[in-house]
C-alpha cells in the first residue's frame, strides 16, 4: 500500500468500541444476578493484528529530526502481523471477571522514498501488559457475549535506517505509555474446564515518535478455569418435589385364636392405638428454592402449605428440619446454605402453617449425608449429567414425631 505523506489519519473510536463500554457496564449491573462460585482461570490467545498508524508523520519525524533536505515522495507499508496474549483472570461470578495479560502485538514495517534519491526503512515492535474488566452476558447455557475495557502499558521500539540522501537521526527510538484497550467477543464452554473465545480488540498505541494510532486484533483464545469454584457455572432448574412417606413395615403375624372361655365378667375393651405418623418427609431443594438462594419460591410455599394441611390435627412431640446439599462446591459453603434453607422452612411452617416454633429444631447437614453413592455419579466435572445425578442429595428432610 502506498500513499503520500500529506495524508494524516485522525483517531476516532468507532461505535462498536463505545458499545463495548456500555455492555461492560451492563455486566457490572448484572453482578447481583450471578450466583455462581468464583474461580481463577488462565489462557492463551493467538490472532491477527493490524496497525493503523500515520506512517507519513513517522517518516516526517525522522526527516525533520535529521535535518535532511529531502522530499518524501511515497510510502509503502506492511501493517499486518501475528499477535499473541497470555492471561490470568479471576471470575467473580458469571457476569464479571478481572483479567491481567501480557501481549505481543507484532512487528510493522514502512518504507519511504525521497528526492534526492534516498530511502527510509523502519520497523516498529509493540508489546506490554494490560488489566481488563471483562463483562459477560449469557446467551444460553454454554454461549456468552463478552465485552471488555481496560488499561494497558505498552512499549514501542523502533528500528530505522536510511540510505542514499536520507539520513536517520534516531535509529532506535522507544517509548512507554499507558493507554486504553477495549474489545468484544463470544465465549463457548465446551466443558466446565475448557472454554473458547473469539474476540476483536483495539489497542491505542504510541509509535515511538510521539504520534498515536491503533492496533486492531482478531483472536481465538483457549481458557482453562481452575481452583475450588471452577465449573460451578450452572443455571438453576426447577426439579419435581419428592414427597415420600415411609414405606409401611411388614404386616404383623396374627395371633392364634384362643380357646373359648366362659367368664362371669364382661370382657375388657382395649382401645385401638393411634395411627402411626410418617417419620420423614423429603422435599427437593430445587423445587423449594432457586439456585444458591434460601428464599422460598412460590411452588415451594405451596408444597409446604400442602404438608401443613396433611399434618392438621396432629399432636407433635418434635419436628426436625434438616437441610442437605450435594458434593459440588466447598464444604463450608454447602453447610451454610443448607442451614439457611432449613431455617427458612421452619419459619414458613410457623408463620403460615401454625406450627409451634418451640417444637421445631433445624440442622444444616451440608454434604455429609448424601442419598447417592460415589459409584452412582462417577463424573469428575460438574457437568449437566452430574448435576442431574446428584439431584437427590439437594433436599430438605422433615422428621415428625407425634400422634393424631
Amino acid at each position: 500500500m502506498t500513499r503520500t505523506p500529506t495524508q494524516t489519519p485522525t483517531f476516532r473510536p468507532s461505535p462498536i468500541w463505545l458499545a463495548a463500554l456500555v455492555l461492560t457496564g451492563f455486566g457490572a449491573s448484572a453482578q447481583a444476578q450471578g450466583q455462581d462460585q468464583p474461580y481463577y482461570y488462565g489462557g492463551l490467545s493467538l490472532g491477527s493484528s493490524r496497525a493503523l498508524l500515520d506512517e507519513g508523520a513517522i517518516a516526517e519525524s525522522q526527516r525533520l529530526s535529521g535535518g535532511n533536505a529531502v522530499t518524501i515522495t511515497g510510502i509503502s507499508e506492511d501493517t499486518r502481523d501475528t499477535s499473541y496474549r497470555v492471561f490470568l483472570g479471576y471470575q467473580f461470578n458469571r457476569n464479571i471477571g478481572l483479567e491481567a495479560s501480557f501481549f505481543q502485538l507484532g512487528r510493522f514495517h514502512l518504507q519511504a522514498d525521497t528526492l534526492p534519491t534516498g530511502t527510509l526503512n523502519g520497523e516498529l515492535k509493540m508489546q506490554g501488559g494490560g488489566l481488563d474488566v471483562v463483562g459477560a452476558m449469557p446467551l444460553g447455557e454454554q454461549l456468552s457475549f463478552l465485552a471488555r475495557v481496560g488499561g494497558q502499558y505498552a512499549k514501542t521500539v523502533g528500528v530505522f535506517s536510511g540510505s542514499g540522501a536520507f539520513v536517520v537521526n534516531n535509529p532506535s527510538p522507544s517509548h512507554r505509555e499507558l493507554n486504553y484497550k477495549v474489545g468484544v467477543g463470544l465465549q463457548y464452554a465446551f466443558s466446565a474446564n475448557f472454554l473458547m473465545r473469539a474476540e476483536a480488540e483495539q489497542y491505542r498505541v504510541n509509535d515511538a515518535m510521539g504520534n498515536h494510532g491503533r492496533v486492531q486484533v482478531a483472536s481465538i483464545s483457549l481458557v482453562m478455569p481452575f481452583g475450588e469454584g471452577a465449573g460451578m457455572r450452572r443455571t438453576a432448574r426447577a426439579m419435581p418435589m419428592s414427597y415420600a412417606p415411609p414405606a409401611a413395615g411388614p404386616a404383623p403375624t396374627p395371633a392364634p385364636m384362643p380357646e373359648p372361655v366362659v367368664v362371669a365378667a364382661a370382657p375388657m375393651v382395649v382401645p385401638a392405638p393411634p395411627p402411626a405418623m410418617p417419620k420423614r418427609v423429603s422435599f427437593s431443594a430445587d423445587a423449594l428454592f432457586d439456585f444458591d438462594k434460601a428464599s422460598l419460591r412460590t411452588e415451594g410455599k405451596s408444597a409446604l402449605d400442602a404438608f401443613a394441611r396433611d399434618m392438621a390435627g396432629t399432636q407433635f412431640d418434635l419436628i426436625v428440619v434438616e437441610g442437605h446439599a450435594d458434593r459440588t462446591g466447598s464444604a463450608a459453603y454447602n453447610q451454610k446454605l443448607s442451614l439457611q434453607r432449613a431455617d427458612t422452612v421452619k419459619a414458613w411452617l410457623v408463620s403460615s402453617g401454625g406450627f409451634d416454633a418451640t417444637r421445631i429444631s433445624t440442622a444444616g447437614m451440608g454434604e455429609r449425608a448424601p442419598t447417592t453413592q460415589p459409584a452412582d455419579c462417577k463424573a469428575s466435572l460438574p457437568t449437566t449429567e452430574l448435576r442431574a445425578c446428584l439431584q437427590p442429595d439437594r433436599r430438605v428432610d422433615v422428621d415428625v414425631s407425634g400422634t393424631r
